[in-house]
């Protein structure tokens, strides 16, 4: 009864605020420009810093690509190809054939990837593989791809680690993620300070930047959906974000408001539903298009190599697939083993299997497919020259061969949406503990934050916030990596500990 009153005070103040959110804003765009004109400063130094680029072969190339993809490239040799090797037993673990219920942790192998899973499948599957190949043409896919198979040794290491030094809280709950291994990581090699300074530099950035990149785009990004598919300019939404996102909000707050069980509970069942919702769409729309598939991965192999289609050549194609398929899946940010973190085993290793399946899914399968949509819908020299770009060209690659398709398509990425916040939100809980202790009470404070957030995202159109949130999540990149690098060592021998204890 206890949960009960809290579930609905909680939501009473929600609704309580997002009223009041709505109430005042009359004068939105003057609020808007306000506030955009106040953060752009900040935004634009910090996005300078993170997003510094250098000049290679005519390309720009963001350094924070470079960090992300050096990465992976260090982890998959370090560990012998582990993202290929190591396939099949991830299948097997998240199959459920060593599971055991008896094991610390809250949420099953399955449902952790799902979590996960939910919050790096988002808008950006759909829209941000469209934007690829309309500046670098179907040759970005290939370097896509690669990028992708790279970044599962990557996310191998963060979710080893995130089980291994997670905390487990007197309530039976579980606290893991970047903040966790670095702070306990560093301790552990006589440096304390150092440890805990990154993992508080590590939780701040995601909770803020949760509220960007895995909230207000999301819901912004899903009216638009909304308001397109239901008559554009002319729908009797186009006004009412402030609506959408009120139930958006409510929606996630219900699930959300149950910690980790409740989002694994019903990512276990969503995520699978998505994904094979617009996979389904995808393939079938392939299928139509089959007498172009040979020239499309043609394409994708030859272009992938050329020198023209975009300043920079092959470099600019090269850094173009790279740079989306690190967006994507976010290898080497850390935000995906807090998830992984709440998984029920006593093998930490055996949740990093089960992570290196995500970028496989993000980026291998649903952003791959989403690229052959597009390359077999419509020829290279309509790609990059018609004009249109993210969503829209996807939606009208679907609609080319599918009258009706928008409709299932704003659907699915509706869904990915949400299935982004929630999963989100969660990091930013984690975030926020971390950095002002545990309790349901500040858990719930936090879910109250993120709900608002939500209503305004859909609302407003605050690109200067959302530029900021951006670039801390990917600041975050910096910290973890440095503590992956020093950690390998730990990892690779509890892996060969594993492997014996495992054959024998």
């Amino acid at each position: 009864m206890s949960i009960l009153k809290t579930v609905s005070k909680t939501h009473l103040a929600v609704v309580s605020v997002m009223l009041t959110v709505v109430s005042a804003s009359a004068n939105a765009s003057d609020i808007d420009q306000v506030i955009n004109d106040t953060v752009q400063p900040i935004t634009d130094a910090l996005a300078s810093f993170i997003f510094y680029s250098v000049t290679v072969a005519g390309a720009e190339v963001p350094l924070i690509v470079c960090w992300l993809i050096l990465g992976a490239l260090f982890f998959t040799v370090y560990f012998k190809f582990i993202n290929l090797r190591g396939f099949k037993h991830a299948i097997d673990i998240v199959s459920g054939r060593y599971a055991d219920p008896d094991h610390p942790g809250e949420v099953s192998h399955f449902q952790a990837l799902t979590t996960a899973v939910s919050g790096t499948v988002g808008i950006g599957n759909i829209a941000g593989v469209a934007i690829v190949v309309s500046l670098g043409g179907p040759g970005a896919i290939f370097w896509l791809i690669v990028a992708g198979l790279l970044g599962m040794a990557t996310k191998f290491v963060e979710c080893t680690l995130g089980v291994k030094y997670r905390k487990q809280n007197p309530d039976g709950s579980v606290s893991g993620g970047p903040m966790y291994y670095l702070q306990r990581g560093f301790e552990a090699r006589g440096m304390p300070r150092i440890g805990k300074g990154l993992g508080m530099f590590f939780a701040a950035s995601i909770v803020v930047g949760c509220l960007g990149i895995g909230n207000m785009f999301q819901s912004n990004q899903a009216f638009a959906q909304i308001v397109e598919v239901s008559g554009g300019a002319t729908s009797i939404l186009s006004d009412k974000g402030w609506l959408i996102g009120i139930i958006l909000a409510v929606c996630v707050g219900i699930i959300i408001i149950g910690g980790i069980k409740s989002i694994g509970k019903v990512t276990e069942k969503l995520v699978p539903f998505m994904v094979l919702l617009y996979v389904t769409g995808a393939l079938v729309v392939i299928g139509i298009n089959y007498q172009a598939i040979p020239g499309a991965f043609y394409a994708i192999f030859t272009q992938a190599f050329s020198s023209e289609g975009m300043t920079g050549g092959i470099v600019g194609i090269m850094i173009l697939g790279f740079q989306r398929a690190a967006f994507s899946n976010e290898a080497g940010l850390g935000s995906a083993a807090i998830a992984h973190s709440a998984v029920q085993t006593n093998e930490p290793l055996t949740e990093g299997y089960v992570a290196l399946l995500e970028p496989f899914i993000d980026t291998v399968v649903i952003c791959t497919i989403t690229g052959l949509v597009l390359i077999t819908s419509f020829p290279t020299e309509t790609l990059m020259g018609s004009g249109m770009s993210g969503i829209e060209m996807t939606s009208a690659a679907f609609e080319s061969r599918i009258s009706w398709s928008p409709i299932p398509l704003s659907i699915a990425a509706t869904l990915f949406a949400f299935s982004t916040m929630i999963a989100w939100a969660y990091y930013g809980i984690k975030g926020w503990t971390y950095l002002f202790g545990e309790g349901r009470r500040k858990e719930h404070v936090f879910s109250l934050i993120f709900c608002i957030f939500i209503v305004i995202g859909s609302s407003v159109q605050l690109s200067a916030i959302l530029d900021l949130a951006d670039a801390l999540i990917f600041v975050m990149a910096l910290p973890n990596l440095i503590g992956l690098f020093i950690m390998a060592p730990e990892v690779k021998k509890d892996l060969e500990i594993y492997w014996a204890a495992h054959k024998g």
